[in-house]
Formats: structure tokens, C-alpha cells, sequence
């Protein structure tokens, strides 16, 4: 056996399930095609969601001082983030190469073997391992592993290989995306529509300006290169007039609306995560910030697995989980694309939308499905509002040390917040301190409304999602530990 999983691909999916399962004690190779980073950066900043999983992780330092903004936008329309409680401000402007550099540091730091020039070619999946032959170096050769899972993107060779079902729908439409230097455009933002189509215009750092054009009524083409910036500079100037030739690309893509997700997250002993389990129109940014969360959700149950830890129907749960995730976000992709690529027949229902947004109610709803931050699981019955959702920053004063949930949650390991010094509930989950960490802290200053108000204890899966709580759960700890942490180490 050559690894306990091998990832293809080393885009940020795969970077960040390799740091989670080094995280868990568990061998990775991840193969990627390139022989380095592209530096192509489709993807800007983060949703707030993914700033808490990083800081969960302990690497959003990483990326030193980020610029924030609490206002973002469905399909063109602003909603403010600021109406979530506890919400992390949206990262503004970090391009994803960026972030590919900073994930790879943190997973090869980890451990984590990162073979580029490696080519994935196919796989046999014979029930208790799996093979895969790849192009490297030199030459074809085969790697065995107990699990593959698939990162690489939305023409997944793995996806196709492995025979997944990806029904949906095809692209109708053709956008360009470029990053140009030597050009000075005011901004133009997501919305502001024109006769023929749509044109976006966003300043970089280094000087870098960022373009999006898409013209109503094109066709998508079956391109086996990126396009070149002359027919970028072509449709613009229809578009609005300006002629922008004289600009120095630094990089030119197409992409399209297609809406594909497949039908099972797992197959087997092949997985998949990120792009190569759903494709969209980049609307929101999400794209990028959804396969992170994939592989957040993935990594620590993959690995209870491979150790030999995990309850029954744990790994399971991962399509159980993310499949629905992934349904909404083409559901809002779709309908965010309708808003700012339709022509003024839409505007009514643009205004209508804007309307909205100044109800309490419907700002948290859109600001919820965008940021990420009001995902769901079905962890249980019960009555406390946590549960299932995401566990907020928290600043404790434990017997040993200030600390923050945020920070207890960097070895993603599960965790047990004892908030009323209750010397039974420690007792009850001393089986499982192989796998969570159980802490006693000070009750925490809630704010007014908080929906941790009352609570007197709080258990936490490694992914910072909440699984228990007291009051508030109509099932027990033990119940609660035994489904997401299996049997204690005693039995």
C-alpha cells in the first residue's frame, strides 16, 4: 500500500483534504498534473464561512492582513452579512493563487506528499483497496490506496472514470474572464447591465485590473485552449464602446452556466469533492469556498475510517451531508444568473428583490445561503438552536488558559465545552479522549439573543459543527458520541 488515500489534484480542494487528513494522522499522496501552480486565480477572497474554517485550522494568519468587507451582493443585489450573529466578515481581493500557495505550505508542512508532473489515468476499485495508474516522470506506474478521492475539477477525469452520474444542464452562454495590466477603468460592479450583455471591472493588487464580459445571445465553444485577448478586447468594445486592445494580458479564460452535480458523492472507494462533484455559473464566489467546506466535512470522516474509529454510516454521511449543500448552491447559482446576465426584462424582478432585502428575515436568509454560515446537518432532534449549525467564535477562560473555540478546534479533533464544571459529563465522555477533547471552562459573556444563551455544555464535531447540546438535545452525550466518534476507547 502505497498511501491510505491518494487526492488528485492540488487546487484547493485537495490541499486543504490533505491537510485535514495529515491533521487526523493519516498518509496522503496527492498527484497533479501540472508541473507547478498555475497562478491563474478564477476564485477572490472568501465567504465568511471559509474564514471560520481556516481560523478553525489555525492558518488564516497565513494570509496575513486581509482586507474585509461585511456587503456582498445576490445576483447584483447588496445584502449585508453584519445581520448573522457572531458573522465573520467576507475576504475581499485574495486571489486564489494565493490561497493554493498558502494550502500547499500548510498540508506539505503537515506531511503531506505532493507529486506535480503526476498524471491521473484510471482506477480499479477491488473492493478493499484501490489501484491507480499514473503518468509520471518516468513513466506509467501503479499506486495502491484504501481510498482515491477525486479534486480534479469539473472535467474530472476521476468523475468519468469511475462512471459517476453528473446529470444537469449545459452551458447556454459563453463569459470571458481576464486580468489585464496598463488599463484604467472605473469599477464596474455585478448588476449594472448593458443592452448586449454584462461587463464587470475590478482593481487587483500589483496593479492588476480584472475583467468579466459576457455578451447576451453567444454561444459556448468547445475550446481546447483558453481564449485569446483579442476576441475579450472585441467583445468589449461591442459591448460598451471603450477599446481595451492596448492592455497586457496576464491571463485569459472562458467558462460557462453549465449546472451539473452528480448524483452520489461516493462510490465505493472513490470519493469526490469540490468542482468535480459540482459545476455552476461563478456566481457569489462560491465555487471555491464550497470545496474547501467539501473537503472540511470529507477529511475528518474519511480518516475515522481508515483508523478504524468511525461508527457505522459515518463516511456515509458525507454525501448525506454535502450532496444537499451542493443542490442549493446550483439552486442559487442558477437564479443569481438569471438576475445579472438577463437583459431589462429582469429589472422588475431585480427591483422587487432589492425591496426585499430590507425585511430582516429575507437579508438573513440570502446573507445565510452566500456566506455559508447557515448550513444545516440533521445531527439530531432537539430544541437548541446550534444544532447542526456551525459552532461561533467564542473567547473561554479555561482552568489552563484563555482560549477561543476558534483555537480549540485546531488539531481537528472533536470538542466537548463544559461550561457548568460538571464533574459527571467529563466522566461520561472520558471513553472517547483518544478522539475529543473535553474542556471545563468559565460560562462565556452571551451576547443579548445569543443562541447560546443558557446552554451549559456543547459538544463539537472537528469540522466545528454542533452535534449536542444542553439543554436543548433529546438524545444523550453518549448517544451523541457514539454516532459521530463510534464506540469509546474502553469497549
Amino acid at each position: 500500500m502505497d498511501a491510505a488515500v491518494i487526492v488528485v489534484g492540488a487546487g484547493p480542494a485537495g490541499m486543504m483534504l490533505a491537510g485535514e487528513l495529515r491533521l487526523a494522522g493519516v498518509d496522503v499522496i496527492v498527484l497533479e498534473r501540472l508541473a507547478e501552480r498555475s497562478g491563474e486565480s478564477r476564485g477572490l477572497g472568501f465567504t465568511a464561512r471559509t474564514m471560520e474554517v481556516f481560523d478553525q485550522r489555525g492558518i488564516l494568519s497565513r494570509f496575513g492582513e486581509v482586507e474585509t468587507s461585511n456587503v456582498g451582493h445576490f445576483g447584483g443585489v447588496p445584502i449585508d452579512f453584519g445581520v448573522l450573529e457572531g458573522a465573520w466578515q467576507a475576504a475581499k481581493s485574495v486571489p486564489q493563487s494565493a490561497t493554493e500557495t498558502h494550502l500547499e505550505e500548510w498540508a506539505t508542512g503537515l506531511g503531506a506528499d505532493i507529486r506535480r508532473s503526476h498524471e491521473f489515468l484510471d482506477l480499479r476499485d477491488l473492493g478493499t483497496q484501490v489501484e491507480v495508474d499514473v503518468r509520471g516522470p518516468d513513466g506509467v506506474h501503479t499506486l495502491r490506496a484504501d481510498y482515491l478521492v477525486g479534486c480534479d475539477g469539473g472535467r474530472s477525469a476521476v468523475r468519468k472514470a469511475t462512471g459517476f452520474d453528473f446529470p444537469g444542464t449545459a452551458a447556454t452562454l459563453e463569459m470571458f474572464l481576464a486580468d489585464v495590466k496598463g488599463l484604467e477603468l472605473e469599477p464596474r460592479m455585478i448588476g449594472e447591465t448593458l443592452p448586449g450583455g454584462m461587463v464587470m471591472v475590478g482593481p487587483l493588487p500589483g496593479g492588476i485590473t480584472r475583467l468579466i464580459v459576457c455578451e447576451r445571445g453567444t454561444p459556448p465553444q468547445r475550446r481546447t485552449a483558453p481564449p485569446s485577448f483579442d476576441e475579450v478586447a472585441d467583445a468589449w468594445k461591442r459591448l460598451t464602446g471603450d477599446d481595451i486592445s492596448h492592455a497586457q494580458p496576464v491571463w485569459v479564460s472562458a467558462f460557462g452556466d453549465a449546472s451539473r452535480q452528480v448524483t452520489e458523492y461516493r462510490r465505493g472507494r472513490v470519493l469526490l469533492a469540490g468542482d468535480s462533484a459540482h459545476i455552476h455559473l461563478p456566481a457569489g464566489g462560491q465555487g471555491m469556498n464550497t470545496s474547501i467546506q467539501d473537503s472540511v466535512n470529507l477529511g475528518w470522516k474519511l480518516a475515522a475510517e481508515i483508523r478504524g474509529s468511525a461508527p457505522a454510516g459515518l463516511l456515509d454521511s458525507y454525501h448525506g451531508e454535502r450532496h444537499p449543500v451542493g443542490k442549493r448552491l446550483l439552486m442559487n447559482t442558477r437564479a443569481q444568473g438569471l438576475l445579472f446576465l438577463s437583459g431589462p426584462e429582469v429589472q422588475p424582478l431585480r427591483d422587487v428583490l432589492g425591496e426585499l432585502t430590507a425585511y430582516g428575515d429575507v437579508a438573513r436568509h440570502l446573507a445565510g445561503m452566500v456566506s455559508g454560515l447557515e448550513i444545516t446537518y440533521d445531527v439530531g432532534t432537539g430544541t437548541h438552536p446550534l444544532l447542526g449549525k456551525r459552532m461561533p467564535h467564542l473567547a473561554l477562560d479555561s482552568a489552563r488558559a484563555r482560549t477561543s473555540t476558534t483555537e480549540l478546534l485546531h488539531s481537528a479533533r472533536g470538542v466537548l465545552l463544559d461550561f457548568e464544571d460538571n464533574e459527571r459529563l467529563r466522566k461520561r465522555a472520558g471513553g472517547w479522549a483518544d478522539r475529543v477533547d473535553t474542556v471545563t471552562t468559565a460560562p462565556p459573556s452571551f451576547s443579548p439573543g445569543s443562541r447560546l444563551a443558557g446552554t451549559s455544555a456543547v459538544l463539537v464535531r472537528p469540522d466545528g459543527h454542533v452535534v449536542w447540546a444542553a439543554p436543548g438535545s433529546h438524545h444523550d452525550l453518549q448517544m451523541a458520541l457514539e454516532r459521530w466518534f463510534g464506540q469509546p476507547a474502553a469497549a
